[in-house]
């Protein structure tokens, strides 16, 4: 465990001097409440064996894997003995996947992390029946995303930018791509910007009868690179930069500038003849999915979006001939496409089901492969959350907020529930509480899942249920969990009107709560776009911590956030930073009315959107805030990636007066109250330029502001208790300035 390393800090003159000084807080007090130590536990990783009836579990050591029954619970039998296997061994495995078909296993160990989802490592495939363990790939030491074919047969993976197959009857190799090449041409894997923003680190799909494997190739040739330094450090120090420091090059495309090229290709594994899919639109700009179809025809699914993200096409393409036809097209009204369309898109035997937002809340959809409208699955002044599939008898099962009137009660967005609806839309009682915060993972064939269940003041239970709703037996209720926290702080939910807008939010109070007192409050908030903090969910974080230390701390979801339909979303459209902004100054002053709040001592906090809106918050001319703490911060959208800013705000070429009214950078000259940013030297994501792009604005206007930076940190700061750090200096900063 390490204290504070040195921070780079600014003095700050007379006028904005801290209004008093405290020592450091323990770090190892902090770190009880924050990750990873606050995470509870659960079951582990369950994956269902394709029949429906099993699944297998490893042990915590990755030494075994053991089959269980689900329906009793009873093991089984041991599928894999890392002491025991034939031909290679290893001494363990940091996690595994199953074939289609229940024949074999993908192990790993010795992963490295490439970007936020994506990683390398070494893998190993292990035949059950023989007891076989053999690495995936003799010639590539580290493989990435590898993928089975439908029979178990075969595994498509990348190396190197490249696409390989193992074919494992054989024991061989076949290179699909001699075209890979770092920050060129990528083939089977996303590229940075595919990977942050479209929720995807594999580009690969196997055909049903695993004739052909169909691909994108990422063509980043013409994207502009960035470059940042790196360190010795000291949490896993780099030593080979100790006396000179070393550096990363990748490709990353600001807003206005150019992507990636994408192409659709398709690679015959007989022939081993591979062929480019041209489709037809010159107005494609991404192709955020490929998925084969459940049906007989077993074509290919392409989605594809124009570059403002505000109209998707669907493709069914043939992978033999490349044929295409357009199967449907989805536009927005008003604003952006929710990702939720192209991310939750399901192949099942008899059609395509999508989510769709065009009666102003999110429902399912279900088209036949021709493209027809099926029929509407759910509909509702409520948002439809998450699709989890449909049975054999035709029962669809989804997580959605209480179905009712979001709209009229909004403090409905808080929770969610997970549902079943039968074939002619008549709906069963929900399969779990209508408090709380619910989600599911069924099995094949959906005969059985498991519940997770939490609120806001119980830590996640997992329950097995069987398809009926029978209770089989609580897997995990994380009492011991819980019993570490039993006296710590808990939320309150509130709402208040905000200029004629019921917005939600939560408070926790102060331990030893003097409801005649008068206290400092910390407003923290993301604020993003779609994202939802205020919610009837377990998380045990700083801010239980903070309420031990006599801060109140509040958070609200204002415009633009996520859970109350679309139009209550996409009114930030265009202007990122605006109204977000007068919804924290309208939260702040309803927290200053409150009578235990002193109205002189209201801070504000956020990290990434929320470290954006903190800025934007700190430097409106009407500010309350008495201090602020901006933690990597985005601080121009100029800065920050082509998908993700034009998403809301076009291209800078389109909107520039949307972009320079939304940039903390050119409202520099406004603060008036002591800033602290924190950032990640190594931020992949919110780079370190935009801090200091914004110190550099507040130098030019004579303003001051403290930094504390985390060398070789990415944009989640974390590991050696770097992110008690991160809260720990927040709240030091705050008893000073509060």
């Amino acid at each position: 465990m390490r204290r504070f390393a040195a921070g780079l800090a600014v003095a700050v003159p007379a006028a904005l001097s801290a209004a008093g000084s405290s020592a450091q807080l323990p770090v190892s007090d902090i770190a009880k409440y924050v990750y990873p130590a606050n995470a509870p536990s659960s079951p582990g990783t369950i994956v269902f064996m394709p029949d429906g009836a099993t699944f297998l579990k490893a042990d915590a050591a990755g030494h075994k894997i053991v089959k269980y029954d689900v329906a009793t619970g009873k093991e089984l039998e041991t599928v894999l003995d890392t002491s025991h296997t034939r031909e290679n061994s290893i001494n363990s495995f940091e996690n595994f996947s199953v074939s289609p078909d229940g024949s074999k296993l993908l192990l790993y160990d010795r992963s490295e992390p490439v970007y936020r989802r994506s990683f390398k490592a070494s893998y190993y495939v292990f035949e059950i029946k023989r007891n076989i363990l053999r690495p995936l790939s003799k010639t590539n030491p580290l493989q990435q995303a590898p993928v089975f074919s439908h029979d178990g047969r075969m595994v498509a993976f990348v190396a190197d930018n490249n696409i390989f197959i193992k074919k494992i009857d054989y024991d061989s190799e076949v290179q699909v791509t001699t075209s890979g090449e770092r920050n060129r041409i990528i083939n089977g894997v996303p590229d940075w910007t595919y990977e942050e923003e479209f929720a995807t680190d594999c580009s690969m799909a196997w055909a049903p009868d695993n004739s052909t494997l169909c691909f994108l190739r990422y063509d980043e040739t013409l994207v502009p690179t960035f470059t940042f330094s790196l360190y010795e450090g000291w949490c896993e120090p780099k030593t080979d930069y100790a006396l000179y420091p070393g550096s990363f090059t990748y490709k990353y495309p600001v807003a206005g500038e150019k992507n990636s090229v994408v192409t659709v290709h398709s690679y015959d594994v007989e022939t081993r003849k591979t062929k480019i899919v041209e489709l037809p639109d010159p107005m494609i700009e991404y192709v955020p999915r490929i998925a084969y179809s459940g049906d007989a025809a077993a074509n290919l699914i392409v989605a594809t979006l124009n570059r403002a993200q505000t109209r998707m096409e669907i493709y069914s393409v043939n992978p033999k001939s490349t044929v295409v036809k357009s199967l449907l097209v989805e536009e927005s009204k008003g604003g952006w496409l929710n990702s939720a369309a192209y991310e939750n898109l399901a192949f099942e035997a008899d059609g395509l089901v999508m989510m769709s937002e065009r009666s102003g809340w999110n429902h399912i959809y279900k088209y036949s492969y021709n493209g027809q409208l099926l029929r509407q699955i759910t509909s509702g002044n409520y948002d439809v959350t998450a699709y989890y599939g449909t049975d054999a008898a035709g029962n669809t099962y989804y997580q959605s907020e209480p179905e009712g009137d979001t709209q009229a009660n909004p403090a409905n967005a808080l929770n969610r529930v997970v549902y079943k609806v039968d074939r002619q839309g008549k709906k069963t009682e929900p399969l779990s509480p209508l408090e709380g915060w619910a989600s599911a993972q069924f099995s094949p064939g959906a005969a059985y899942y498991v519940l997770n269940h939490s609120d806001a003041s119980t830590p996640p239970v997992y329950t097995l249920f069987s398809q009926k709703g029978k209770q089989l037996r609580v897997l995990d209720d994380n009492a011991p969990y819980a019993s570490r926290y039993t006296a710590a702080p808990r939320k309150e939910f509130f709402t208040f009107n905000a200029g004629g807008t019921v917005l939600n939010g939560y408070i926790i109070k102060p331990e030893g709560f003097n409801p005649s007192g008068r206290y400092p409050v910390i407003m923290w908030q993301y604020s993003g776009p779609g994202s939802q903090e205020v919610v009837n969910r377990w998380r045990m974080d700083w801010d239980a911590y903070a309420a031990t230390q006599g801060f109140v701390v509040v958070c609200v979801d204002g415009r633009g956030t996520g859970g109350r339909g679309t139009a209550f979303r996409n009114v930030v459209y265009k202007r990122l930073g605006d109204i977000e902004t007068v919804d924290q100054i309208s939260a702040a002053r309803y927290v200053a009315s409150l009578p235990f709040v002193d109205a002189d001592r209201i801070g504000i906090a956020g990290w990434s959107y929320g470290g954006y809106e903190t800025l934007m918050a700190v430097t409106d001319v009407e500010s309350p805030f008495r201090a602020g703490v901006a933690i990597a911060p985005v601080t121009s959208w100029r800065y920050y990636d082509t998908v993700y800013a034009e998403r809301f705000m076009l291209t800078p070429q389109q909107n520039a007066e949307g972009y320079d009214a939304g940039a903390p950078v050119n409202r520099a000259a406004n603060l008036n109250c002591p800033l602290l940013i924190m950032s990640g030297t190594a931020d992949d994501n919110v780079h370190l330029s935009n801090t200091i792009e914004f110190v550099a604005r507040l130098q030019q206007a004579d303003r001051y502001c403290d930094m504390f930076l985390f060398p070789n940190m990415n944009h989640s700061i974390n590991g050696c208790d770097a992110r008690a750090l991160v809260y720990g200096r927040m709240l030091q900063y705050f008893k000073s300035n509060l």
